[in-house]
């Protein structure tokens, strides 16, 4: 044999020993997966903190109408718990403004509805505990009406009103988007008192022009592409299907455990002495 042959079957019995261990070494990794995969299931717990449904109310903006002039916003909450510490979550409300300057004067009114989700920062301990630190993401959209608008030319020597025109009533629709953090804790048996703290983004800004609403009930002022709220929610809760959380997932197949058998001096004892009816 030359020694051309000897070089070429030891390269192929090389590559075919690095191929066999290579392959060795895939399926230990994938049973490992399995097995602990397997084990994982077995562990895993269940999210058995139940369902609650809040309802809750601002009552800080109600407070803030009385000090702000022109203004005016009222507004609820709703969130749902779904899993995992995540809640789905909708704020709605009413509102509007009114400006009344010399030279300009129109109204507005508005609906607007806010939807998006919560998520607890830090877990549970038992599943008799709602407190919950949070951040949430939404999306708003309010739907704007304006009456017509006046505006008026004040001569600048005599002060009098020189021309005066007025622009039909217009809606508009606003767009925007939410980050929002807070807390919320429990006062008394499913009464909650919390706050959320938002920065909005306004997402067709440019649309709110010819006269730009003066505020929008849910956003802030209608002339501002970024705004920022606070709130502070009463709310109460409704809970139902409560089981203890924790609970181990049991291997599907096994059989239910069973009493254990009493002792054979138990069981006499039961019976009563022999012979005995």
């Amino acid at each position: 044999m030359s020694t051309q042959s000897i070089y070429r079957y030891l390269f192929v019995l090389t590559i075919s020993l690095l191929f066999v261990c290579c392959s060795a070494s895939v399926f230990a990794q994938a049973d490992t997966v399995a097995m602990d995969t397997t084990t994982l299931a077995k562990i895993k717990k269940k999210d058995s903190a139940g369902h609650q449904l809040c309802i809750g109310i601002d009552v800080f903006h109600p407070v803030i109408n009385q000090f702000l002039t022109g203004r005016r916003a009222n507004e609820l909450e709703f969130d749902y718990y779904l899993h995992n510490e995540f809640y789905a979550a909708m704020e709605c409300g009413w509102g509007g403004s009114d400006v009344n300057y010399p030279d300009l004067i129109y109204s507005t009114k508005n609906t607007f509805i806010r939807l998006g989700f919560n998520k607890t920062i830090l877990p549970r301990d038992n599943p008799k505990d709602w407190d919950m630190m949070f951040f949430g993401l939404r999306v708003g959209v309010a739907d704007i009406k304006r009456t017509r608008t006046t505006f008026n030319v004040t001569d600048s020597l005599w002060g009098n009103t020189i021309d005066t025109s007025i622009a039909p009533s217009h809606p508009f629709v606003a767009v925007w988007a939410e980050l929002t953090a807070g807390m919320r804790v429990a006062v008394i048996k499913n009464i909650f008192a919390g706050w959320n703290i938002r920065g909005k983004f306004m997402m067709n800004g440019k649309s709110l022009s010819d006269p730009t609403p003066l505020y929008i009930a849910g956003y802030g002022r209608g002339d501002k592409n970024t705004a920022f709220d606070f709130n502070v929610y009463i709310s109460y809760a409704i809970r139902w299907n409560r089981k203890s959380l924790g609970k181990i997932d049991e291997e599907p197949g096994l059989p239910a455990t069973t009493k254990p058998e009493m002792a054979p001096g138990n069981a006499k004892e039961k019976n009563g002495p022999p012979g005995s009816k």
